[in-house]
């Protein structure tokens, strides 16, 4: 917020479509809230807010990342596993 104006900034954001519609059919206002905590969740919107709670120091962010790989690549290989049937 500026000080002189009051004025306060837009909140510049990273994703593609910054609007999120969701229609609501027949006064069926939990389908359309369940349809849109799935969207929220698809988009990553969750994660990412819990992530911007608290600052992230790069070293953290990077080992974070380093072990999210790490377990990526485990699961993938445990599924590869169960598909040739060595599991």
């Amino acid at each position: 917020m500026n000080e002189f104006t009051g004025h306060v900034p837009p909140v510049r954001t990273r994703w593609r479509s910054p609007i999120v519609q969701i229609v609501v059919r027949d006064n069926n206002v939990e389908q359309a809230l369940r349809a849109l905590k799935k969207k929220m969740q698809r988009e990553g919107l969750f994660r990412e807010m819990k992530a911007r709670q608290h600052f992230e120091k790069p070293s953290e962010k990077k080992a974070r990342q380093r072990a999210e790989a790490v377990r990526r690549a485990r699961k993938l290989a445990r599924k590869r596993a169960q598909r040739e049937g060595i599991v």
